[in-house]
């Protein structure tokens, strides 16, 4: 097997305090790579500027025109770490062997780029990076992430326990990638439907160097909803399944107050009884429309068929 190109995509936002050392960090690594007959000459590392409002992509322009290994590409706003994701992996489509994508705060073991490309040379189109523990995380993102992988579970969803976006793609991977049109995405559910060969690699996660993390609660919050209804209807199941349990207690309730009534002449008066029932069902219909609603304009976005990402800046044309 000839020696494969591969294409580093990292995807930037506000990333200036920490991105002047990753770009030496992972252009060295590469060249270290490309001297040692692993990838070959025509490899680059290509930044995503994600509508940054800070210094992120004049630092990667000035250091794409002194470096022969960095490449740019600049969206026209901030569009979503998903969406600056896949731009990159579009933009490397046919222009590489295989694509690695890896954050920009240097937490994810470049390392393990060396053992990818050792899968990639086996046979595998898509290898996945699973982080070996969690302790670098703080107590709450690691309950909270724990809490997100069961929830996936039970919903259904073929998650990766612990992969986030460190993961080799073959180009053939990313042209059957590329079919999917999907605005509201989801590439760690996706990426697993692909099928073709597919391997992971485990790696340690490093504490981060520089700058503050971008994945607010916010974020993680609607990260985890655009994963449940991307991939799975068990939410509306559950609604149909709470419809109809309270339709059976009710009627048990309705048997319950006619044989006392008609056979015992002993009905139990008092508000409770109504307003508790009337005040949870109330609370289990809101709830039900307020799933549904997600669905229905999730569904409302994805007919507009508004483009992912636009490219303002390319340095790769």
């Amino acid at each position: 097997m000839s020696t494969p190109s591969l294409g580093l995509v990292v995807p930037c936002f506000n990333e200036q305090e920490i991105l002047p050392k990753t770009i030496n960090q992972l252009s060295t690594y590469l060249e270290s790579l490309v001297q040692s007959k692993v990838i070959n000459e025509k490899s680059f590392v290509l930044f995503i500027d994600d509508g940054s409002v800070d210094c992120t992509w004049q630092i990667i322009s000035e250091e794409q025109k002194r470096n022969a290994y960095i490449e740019g590409l600049k969206l026209s706003k901030n569009f979503g770490h998903q969406n600056a994701l896949l731009s990159g992996l579009l933009s490397c489509k046919n222009k590489v062997d295989c694509i690695i994508s890896i954050d920009a705060d240097l937490q994810q073991d470049k390392r393990a780029i060396k053992d990818f490309i050792a899968e990639y040379n086996s046979g595998f189109d898509i290898v996945c990076g699973v982080r070996n523990n969690r302790k670098t995380d703080s107590s709450l993102k690691r309950i909270t992430a724990e809490f997100f992988y069961t929830l996936m579970k039970l919903m259904g969803v073929n998650l990766l326990r612990n992969h986030a976006d460190y993961r080799l793609m073959s180009n053939k991977a990313i042209c059957a990638l590329s079919q999917y049109d999907e605005g509201n995405l989801f590439l760690r559910g996706i990426v697993p439907t692909i099928g073709f060969k597919q391997s992971t690699i485990n790696f340690d996660v490093k504490e981060r160097e520089a700058g503050e993390s971008k994945y607010t609660p916010m974020k993680m919050l609607s990260f985890a909803l655009s994963g449940i209804t991307s991939f799975s209807i068990a939410p509306l199941r559950l609604v149909s399944a709470l419809g109809l349990l309270f339709t059976l207690i009710s009627l048990l309730m309705l048997l319950y107050v006619l044989i006392a009534k008609f056979f015992f002449n002993d009905v139990l008066s008092g508000w409770a009884s109504i307003v508790i029932p009337i005040y949870l069902l109330g609370g289990i219909q809101l709830l039900g429309i307020g799933i549904i609603g997600e669905y229905v304009g999730r569904t409302y976005i994805e007919s507009k068929g508004r483009p992912r990402f636009i490219i303002e800046e390319n340095t790769l044309d």
